[in-house]
């Protein structure tokens, strides 16, 4: 009933612009996908068999994923390891830790291996509210240095997306800000409920850097993955804030929307033809001008020496736009390091091998920061 009533919508629409109603349905309802806010889990992997050190999945694409990574189902979530055994039906993992799932059970492989906050690795943090516009924003904060690092994850994310690389953070005593902002299960919702694709979205990373600096931050370096991309590119092209920030990692950022967004409808088999008009839908609704997040064509006011880690086998966000940007970099006189990690999934470079995911952020952020 939801889908029949968006497409209606969009096809009055569409009479009223003079386009096929069908095809302005279309459009309408896949602009009501992008900027739904609401999360509805999917659980595509099943359990075959587990024993105490192995987990034997249902083979797939995403089962057969190298390196570590988190097992999810409603009522836990496991830490696997390597593919110790695989064939066309099944794939056999080594199991790390977490817990146990019941045979049969259906999961999601998880990027993110840790639950719940950074005591989960072992460090010490504080709960902390971040002032923003819309109200209070939870965030975690973990002790250390002057220069702080302000994490943001992407669309449909959580700030549990920090876990990953936060020991590697806290060993170069930097102090860590992992933010939730709007439309985030404890935030608060935008006022018409919906994504704003990092066009709104940014003034909340901009009052977490100032909730940074009021508490000692000397500068600051952006974290982001996905999304986080676009929002955190639109904070250093629009906020009197963005001078603080030293750095940025940027890990398979969007930095061209449009692209991002054939790349999406190609996924849900939208017609080519129908991409520019759900595009323009989606453009007027939240009035968002995609031009903008371009960013080849229109770099942030403020380009901070950045690492940017894409995969190769990205099916979210297109490696391709990133390539171009670094390519690009050195004429828009933005000091930029690109690293391309080849046959992994979207914001799996970590999982695929965390230590030298972590050297290469450690190392870069020691060189800019020292």
């Amino acid at each position: 009933m939801v889908m029949l009533r968006r497409i209606g919508a969009g096809a009055s629409i569409g009479l009223g612009l003079g386009f096929p109603a069908a095809a302005v349905g279309i459009g309408w309802f896949y602009s009501s996908v992008l900027l739904d806010t609401t999360q509805q889990p999917v659980f595509p992997e099943r359990v075959l068999a587990v024993d105490g050190s192995t987990i034997t999945l249902k083979r797939s694409r995403l089962a057969a994923q190298p390196g570590l990574w988190g097992l999810r189902w409603p009522e836990g979530l496991a830490v696997m390891g390597r593919i110790l055994e695989t064939d066309r039906k099944r794939v056999v993992r080594e199991r790390v830790g977490g817990d146990l799932p019941p045979v049969g059970t259906a999961t999601v492989l998880d990027t993110g291996p840790y639950d719940p906050d950074p005591a989960a690795r072992g460090l010490p943090f504080a709960d902390v509210e971040v002032k923003t516009e819309l109200g209070p924003c939870p965030a975690w904060h973990v002790p250390g240095g002057d220069t702080w690092v302000v994490m943001v994850h992407g669309r449909g994310g959580s700030r549990r997306e920090a876990l990953r690389v936060l020991p590697a953070l806290s060993g170069l005593d930097l102090s860590v800000l992992a933010i939730t902002y709007r439309n985030d299960e404890d935030a608060p919702p935008s006022p018409d409920g919906r994504y704003h694709l990092g066009d709104t979205e940014w003034a909340d990373v901009e009052a977490a850097v100032r909730f940074a600096r009021a508490n000692g931050a000397a500068r600051v370096v952006l974290f982001a993955w996905s999304m986080g991309g676009a929002v955190t590119a639109a904070f250093l092209d629009r906020s009197a804030e963005a001078d603080a920030v030293a750095a940025v990692v940027w890990d398979a950022p969007l930095v061209d929307w449009r692209a991002t967004l054939r790349q999406q409808a190609r996924n849900r088999r939208l017609p080519p033809g129908l991409t520019p008009l759900a595009t323009s839908i989606t453009s007027r609704r939240i009035k968002i001008d995609f031009d903008r997040f371009d960013l080849i064509r229109s770099p942030p006011a403020v380009r901070p020496p950045t690492l940017l880690i894409h995969t190769t086998d990205d099916t979210a966000v297109p490696v391709a736009p990133s390539r171009a940007l670094a390519a690009a970099a050195p004429a828009l006189r933005w000091p930029m390091r690109y690293v391309e990690v080849p046959g992994i999934e979207h914001t799996a470079a970590w999982n695929l091998d965390p230590e030298a995911y972590e050297r290469e952020v450690t190392a870069f952020l020691s060189g800019v920061l020292n």
